[in-house]
């Protein structure tokens, strides 16, 4: 694996790999990597004969009162996770990179960021959406992949590619999770023993839902109002939004079908943890 943290040495790199011909991958991280990252970093390379990962803490994408500061950071364990998965380039830069003196151009996301995530950590999905164009406009993949677990995050960079007409495939994995349900995140290293019990109320509620309408339940408010009873056998668990939506425009349905989707955010102690489920594939 090689390892960049210059923009023109990563758009060098990347000519010279694309010269040779075949596709590039692109997954994009804040880094403190596990085994969700790691499989985003095998989808790329099922598609594409090059994979490249960037590992930036982007603080545009954090409000003055979030975890920017101590947001989990471990550069020598994530290369060493990374060459040993099959990355291909690791681009590491610098905040100084990223955001030169006088960088002022932000990403404006839309009615679609308005609600949950967006409700909830205002200005959040700008920094999203500015960081993941700049990182596109650098790296130039094929193909890039992102988690299922921010769905909404997902929704929104698939709006951007369509809407700026960026030549860039965008596909979704599928989360991934602990064997007692829990959705991998790097914030999950905050949880203490008691809050991680708490946050597997998240799932458990997800699951219950996808069970009710597997079972025939069609009504997305009774859906909705058994998660809500789930997470309150949670003490502790404080939930921010509990919702049944359409996976195109994220707005709440009345009727659940296949492809509708259960989202779930909620604090554990101060560790926001969200996690979402499409009710016809379960948990």
């Amino acid at each position: 694996m090689e390892e960049r943290s210059g923009i023109a040495e990563v758009r060098a790199w990347v000519a010279a790999r694309r010269a040779r011909g075949g596709r590039v991958g692109f997954v994009p991280t804040m880094g403190y990597l596990h085994e969700g990252h790691l499989r985003l970093v095998d989808a790329a390379r099922g598609t594409a004969g090059a994979v490249v990962m960037s590992i930036f803490v982007n603080p545009l994408q954090f409000g003055p009162s979030e975890d920017l500061a101590r947001y989990p950071r471990d550069l020598p364990r994530d290369r060493a996770l990374a060459a040993g998965r099959g990355v291909d380039l690791l681009f590491t830069p610098a905040v100084e990179a990223m955001y030169p003196p006088g960088s002022a151009t932000r990403v404006e996301p839309g009615p679609l960021a308005t609600r949950w995530e967006g409700a909830v950590r205002p200005g959040h999905f700008g920094g999203v959406l500015t960081v993941v164009l700049k990182l596109f406009g650098i790296v130039q993949p094929d193909v890039a992949i992102f988690g299922r677990k921010d769905f909404q995050q997902a929704a929104l960079v698939r709006q951007m590619v369509r809407d700026f007409d960026l030549p860039v495939e965008v596909r979704v994995a599928p989360t991934v999770r602990e064997s007692d349900g829990l959705a991998l995140s790097s914030r999950n290293t905050y949880l203490s023993p008691a809050e991680r019990a708490q946050g597997l109320g998240l799932s458990r509620a997800l699951r219950t839902a996808c069970e009710a309408w597997a079972a025939g339940e069609r009504d997305a408010g009774r859906l909705a109002r058994m998660m809500h009873e789930v997470v309150a056998r949670h003490p502790g668990l404080e939930p921010d939004y509990i919702a049944v939506v359409s996976p195109d425009t994220l707005e709440p349905v009345t009727e659940a079908g296949p492809d509708t989707v259960a989202l779930v955010a909620a604090r554990a102690g101060r560790t926001r943890l969200l996690d979402n489920a499409i009710l016809a594939e379960g948990l």
